[in-house]
């Protein structure tokens, strides 16, 4: 069972000459099973280095990481890249889809790296993508789709592995109003219900709407907004 996301008094420091500087400073925050959270806050006020940490991309000077009940906060870095495949979803701010790969194999290609692709696994992926709405463009490549349809398959591809743990990182940067409100609405409605821990961060407070609990980062402090 997903037992959720614990950052607990998380701190980064980076030497800058002869000063030491927080990027992060004691940062808390529990994500359960079901819910989307959001992070708000300027530029360079620390969101950026909290996400890399949640997501075992970068490792905290102080405190610890717990990802489905297993501290991550130590773990050598094979094991740690095995976590990122397995247990994390990731959602960027450009799709960053593969331009030679069509949207069905953008799923696969996840598949091959975890090792060999089944039908079963084939099958899965089809499903995730008719689910999202891509059901009719598993052929397509990525100059072939909208900005919506890029980060639709984006977000199935964040699925794929069902992972635990979902990480949005500013999804709805290059859409529109009504293609961000149609994206993030998505990623709600599959948090809710295949039950993954996420957090998304943004600066678009028009999608705050759809999360369960608001956080503020500045200065590399984070404080809850909303319940």
């Amino acid at each position: 069972m997903n037992k959720g996301l614990q950052l607990r008094n998380i701190s980064k420091y980076y030497d800058e000459g002869s000063h030491r500087v927080a990027a992060l400073d004691r940062v808390s925050i529990s994500v359960a099973p079901g819910e989307l959270v959001a992070v708000i806050g300027p530029s360079g006020s620390g969101k950026s280095t909290f996400l890399s940490i949640a997501g075992a991309l970068l490792q905290a000077s102080e405190g610890e990481v717990e990802l489905n009940g297993q501290n991550i906060t130590k773990l050598p870095d094979k094991q740690l890249s095995a976590i990122r495949l397995k247990e994390i979803g990731f959602i960027m701010q450009s799709s960053n889809l593969v331009p030679y790969l069509n949207v069905l194999d953008q799923l696969l290609l996840v598949k091959k790296m975890s090792g060999k692709v089944t039908a079963k696994d084939k099958a899965w992926a089809v499903k995730l993508l008719e689910d999202l709405g891509m059901g009719a463009k598993l052929q397509r490549f990525p100059e072939e789709l909208s900005g919506g349809e890029k980060q639709r398959t984006a977000i199935a591809r964040s699925l794929v592995n069902d992972p635990n743990v979902i990480l949005a990182d500013e999804p709805t940067a290059s859409l529109d109003t009504k293609r961000a409100h149609e994206v993030v609405s998505l990623i709600e409605k599959e948090v809710k219900a295949r039950q993954k821990a996420a957090i998304m961060v943004t600066h678009d407070e028009r999608m705050l709407e759809y999360c369960n609990h608001v956080y503020r980062m500045e200065d590399g402090k984070m404080s809850l907004v909303r319940l």
